[in-house]
């Protein structure tokens, strides 16, 4: 358990004035095991993907839905990219300050150089409440998608809500 990132989540979240929610679990790895541990019920699960461009000059965010299947050739046209690929662990680390498993959109308050790109799909945008980790695996917050994307773009990342294509 990660106590000093969670409180960064939290304190921000304080300091914006947002109501969440917290639930406590065992560590879940991927949003099947969140599925699996009926965490759905309270709210839409996110899932995050960290991606990169062919040169790993620019990285990416993509927020969806958890049941979404992404089309990441598609995607790479739409955000104005070239070929995406999945950042490595050490990039994820380097530029989120997060190990797999634990990545969410609260991983953009570590980014101090605010150059990772967040892009929410709108399908997530309709969900009343979004589930999602506070950069530990071992708890879900869950907050409306509005107070999810003001929290980064408060942080100054930027960040879009566009039609994420789906495979």
């Amino acid at each position: 358990m990660n106590e000093t990132a969670r409180l960064t989540v939290y304190r921000t979240l304080e300091e914006l004035g947002i109501s969440y929610t917290i639930a406590e679990h065992a560590p879940m790895h991927t949003v099947e095991d969140m599925m699996n541990a009926t965490l759905g019920t309270q709210g839409t699960i996110a899932k995050n993907l960290f991606l990169r461009d062919a040169k790993g000059r620019r990285h990416f965010l993509i927020v969806v839905r958890w049941d979404k299947n992404v089309d990441i050739k598609t995607l790479r046209t739409v955000i104005g990219s070239t070929a995406l690929s999945f950042g490595s662990e050490e990039r994820l680390m380097t530029h989120l300050g997060i190990r797999p498993g634990s990545v969410s959109p609260f991983c953009i308050l570590n980014n101090t150089e605010k150059n990772v790109e967040v892009f929410f799909d709108r399908d997530l945008a309709a969900c009343p409440l979004v589930g999602v980790h506070p950069n530990d695996n071992t708890a879900t917050v869950f907050l409306t998608f509005a107070d999810l994307e003001r929290t980064v773009r408060h942080h100054g990342n930027p960040a879009t809500l566009i039609g994420i294509p789906e495979a």
